[in-house]
């Protein structure tokens, strides 16, 4: 990282940047350019390791290229607002990165990342037909890294 005086080291601080967050970006190979989605999701982290859940229609570019290469990029950020300078303008802002491998989940564990993801959508304990599942394709992200980085006065 190049400004390293703007990053987070502690996890829990990127955690409640994960928390706040309504929305991540994910960047999936694709020739001759990266495919970038946003999303909704939803995560977990256990001692450490996070893991992000996502969901889409079960047919579709992300899916076709996430079968072909299922290594990832997520990225969220939370915008606060612009600042004038003395000399120019910049932007308060707090952003997570994180690279992983996304796979596609079933059955109780699908169960549980739609019930995070809605939990992280403001939803928590909302009951739905678990049959819904059954015309959406559910992905568990592992990360393997996750780094934070924030500019607020």
């Amino acid at each position: 990282m190049r400004r390293t005086d703007r990053e987070i080291k502690n996890h829990e601080e990127i955690m409640d940047i994960l928390r706040r967050a309504d929305t991540i970006r994910l960047g999936i190979h694709n020739e001759p350019f990266p495919y970038v989605v946003p999303l909704s999701f939803g995560f977990e982290d256990c001692d450490g390791q996070v893991f992000i859940y996502i969901h889409g229609a079960s047919e579709g570019l992300k899916n076709t290229l996430l079968d072909k290469n299922n290594h990832v990029c997520v990225e969220a950020s939370i915008f606060h607002k612009y600042v004038e300078t003395k000399s120019s303008a910049t932007v308060w802002y707090e952003s997570v990165i994180g690279f992983g491998v996304a796979e596609v989940i079933y059955g109780d564990e699908a169960v549980k990342g739609l019930d995070l993801i809605c939990s992280h959508c403001g939803y928590d304990g909302l009951e739905y037909d678990t049959s819904v599942l059954s015309r959406m394709r559910m992905y568990k992200i592992t990360l393997s890294s996750i780094t934070g980085k924030r500019q607020i006065a």
